[in-house]
């Protein structure tokens, strides 16, 4: 129960922080405090400490400036440590988590009596493997001598602009100046450039690994132990619980999660479960896993018995291979009935309706399943013998050899595995009386080439997650500034699962919202018209914006704003950034330069600027919405949710359609207040929010600023 003496820690250490960075209490910051306080102090737990209740879980929607992350952290970490249970706070953006711990985290502690240690967890794939790097530096130096005449499978995988690359990160760990980390390395790094040197726990010899000492992952890892407070992301949470929790982050059932962005977590859980698979490109993997095989077998031959199983793989690869390869003209046949004649695509998905696939191509599934299982398990057990022979010093294979190719082999059975999972998904049948599984096909095209990807995903994460996170966590709190839609919880609940017994509270925030203004001028049109309604943005852009101010502008489609950008004006164009140019953290830089030389600047962006992009005061004066921003229509996950909510009786379009834009309208919305003193005004361009039934109701869910509407 939440004891007077925890209650008075809350009190006393808020009143310190509040003295000594001399601010002021915030109402709906003192509102969630006391939320999370009394959810998690009314838990109930036996003699061991393990809860034996409901009731454990706070739902809290705070809006910007609400100060939330001191209100969620002050609470939480003080009945966390009362209880002797670890809190765990995960975010799902990068930015974010840098902020808690380089920010908000020291500063509770300078500015408080809290006593308490913090450490940031992150996946493997965010840190250094110096074995893949000593590998590829090796590779290199190895392939330098120009009189050595290569065969095509022996030229380095890496040019010399890569190996500078890689020779700075190896003098920047042994000068100390870096600690391994993507995220800390002072440029930018490419993607496929990272991924060579980088690895996963299929590749990861773990303790085993000559470097572990120096291993920045094992490094990092370990000061976990001892942290009473552990930042990471929710895909790292989700991992964990996969696993059955507790593998990688603390026992759920000894854990206090806090979810920060916490509405991403649903998305977050889908993609965690879904399955995705390319024909030809596997098809061409297993092909060159078959030629390369002789060369790895003949370095790790010996150890243990992986001759034995080694000498089954080939005739595995080509039997995966040519049921692949029977099945792909199936497949192709049903993705070209979603494209013309001409081979432009109307669509990039087939989606098969109610998650159902045909019984041909189910049976042929069930054929995958088992041969890419029976793969999957060769490549396990000669992983697991290579293990074992990394442990025996008397084995005759040397020790380098085996921490070259487990590797390799780690991967070969990641991927073997996952399309194992992929084929059992198409081989099943959903029950009845469960949520289906969406499963369709994606076109994917590469310089003119086509491949055929082949998809599966749970629609709704809400059983995963109630089973797996909310049913097994000690205590939870999820917390954003956009959680409800249309004035309630019913759709984050429908898509996290949470149960009813929750407590759910919206805290007002500090914001004055008056002074915002929304406008919906009389030359908006209805943007169900497409082409109408670009020709009347394209001619009411240059009206409504202002030269020298700071604008961003949203649109719900690609296509739309670079037809609008083409026939912008040519002086407007030279203040226009466009999304897709350049990263998004180049362009946010370059615009504040410009509005703070005084030059006025545009943003036109997509979802992702409509969401998590903060630029106060004169950066943004005038967030331009083309239209309301409902889902692509033909998005599969979507779909198959409409089509499961209409096979129920309901009605999708106000049970999905309409919260769903609700939501994404007002984090659009967002962009324009960010601190109590800004000002500035929000142009709709959408008619629909005025001439149809569900304007009211998303206007409704709007913040309370001041409006102009014409009707």
């Amino acid at each position: 129960m939440l004891t007077d003496d925890i209650k008075r820690d809350i009190q006393q250490s808020y009143s310190a922080f509040l003295a000594s960075r001399e601010l002021g209490p915030r109402h709906g910051q003192k509102l969630m405090i006391a939320e999370i306080a009394r959810t998690l102090g009314a838990i109930s737990s036996d003699a061991e400490g393990i809860r034996n209740g409901d009731g454990h879980i706070c739902v809290v929607e705070a809006g910007t400036g609400t100060g939330k992350t001191i209100a969620y952290l002050l609470p939480s970490i003080i009945i966390a440590k009362a209880l002797g249970k670890k809190l765990v706070v995960s975010t799902a953006t990068v930015a974010l988590q840098e902020q808690i711990v380089h920010k908000d985290l020291p500063e509770l502690r300078n500015h408080s009596d809290l006593s308490f240690s913090f450490a940031l967890a992150k996946g493997r794939g965010r840190y250094l493997c110096l074995s893949k790097l000593d590998n590829l530096m090796s590779e290199f130096a190895s392939t330098a001598d120009p009189t050595r005449a290569l065969y095509e499978d022996e030229l380095p995988s890496v040019d010399e602009q890569g190996i500078r690359l890689y020779e700075s990160m190896m003098d920047a760990l042994a000068a100390n100046k870096w600690d391994g980390e993507r995220d800390t390395w002072p440029g930018s790094l490419d993607s496929a450039d990272w991924q060579r040197v980088t690895t996963d726990h299929r590749q990861c010899t773990g303790r085993r690994c000559s470097n572990v000492s120096a291993c920045s992952f094992f490094k990092a890892r370990d000061a976990l132990h001892t942290a009473d407070c552990i930042v990471t992301n929710h895909d790292l949470v989700l991992a964990d619980l996969a696993l059955g929790g507790g593998a990688i982050l603390p026992d759920p059932e000894d854990t206090i999660y806090v979810f920060d962005e916490g509405h991403h977590l649903p998305d977050k859980a889908l993609n965690h479960f879904a399955h995705h698979a390319r024909m030809l490109s596997t098809s061409r993997w297993l092909e060159q896993c078959n030629k390369s095989l002789s060369t790895v077998l003949g370095q790790i031959g010996g150890a243990g018995r992986v001759d034995h199983f080694g000498e089954q793989l080939p005739g595995q690869f080509i039997e995966c291979k040519r049921e692949l390869d029977m099945l792909y003209p199936a497949l192709d046949e049903l993705i070209q009935s979603v494209t013309d004649d001409s081979r432009e695509r109307r669509s990039s998905h087939y989606r098969f309706e109610n998650g159902k696939v045909p019984d041909g191509i189910r049976a042929q599934a069930e054929q995958l399943h088992a041969s890419f299982d029976r793969l999957s398990d060769l490549l396990s057990k000669i992983t697991s013998e290579i293990n074992e022979a990394m442990e025996d010093a008397h084995c005759p294979v040397p020790k380098v050899d085996l921490e070259n190719n487990y590797p390799v082999v780690g991967a070969w059975q990641s991927r073997a595995e996952a399309s194992a999972e992929l084929w059992l998904s198409y081989s099943r049948t959903d029950a009845e009386s469960s949520v289906p599984r969406a499963r369709w096909l994606t076109l994917v095209d590469f310089s003119g080439n086509y491949d055929i990807e082949v998809c599966s995903s749970p629609i709704l994460a809400a059983r995963t997650l109630e089973f797996s996170l909310w049913n097994q966590a000690y205590g939870a709190v999820v917390t954003s500034a956009t959680l409800t839609a249309l004035g309630n919880f019913e759709r984050f609940k429908m898509r996290a699962g949470t149960p009813d017994n929750s407590r759910y509270a919206v805290v007002p925030s500090p914001f004055d919202f008056a002074q915002g203004e929304l406008i919906v001028p009389a030359a908006a049109v209805d943007a169900g018209d497409s082409k109408a309604h670009t020709a009347a943005v394209i001619d009411q852009l240059p009206q409504i914006l202002q030269a020298e101010e700071g604008s961003l502008v949203l649109f719900s489609s690609r296509r739309q704003m670079l037809d609008v950008f083409d026939e912008m004006p040519e002086p407007w164009r030279h203040k226009i950034q466009v999304q897709g140019e350049a990263s998004k953290q180049e362009m946010l830089v370059e615009h504040k330069k410009r509005i703070d030389r005084g030059e006025g600047s545009v943003l036109f962006g997509l979802a992702s600027f409509a969401e998590g992009v903060d630029l106060p005061g004169d950066y943004c004066a005038h967030v331009v919405i083309a239209k309301l921003p409902f889902a692509v229509p033909d998005d599969p996950i979507e779909a198959a949710v409409s089509e499961w909510i209409e096979s129920r009786g309901g009605n999708a379009f106000m049970q999905i359609t309409i919260p769903d834009a609700s939501l994404k309208l007002i984090q659009a919305c967002g962009r324009l207040l960010r601190t109590e003193g800004d000002t500035g005004r929000i142009t709709l361009l959408d008619r629909r929010v005025v001439t149809k039934r569900y304007g009211k109701a998303i206007l409704d869910s709007l913040p309370p600023f001041k409006r102009t509407i014409a009707t």
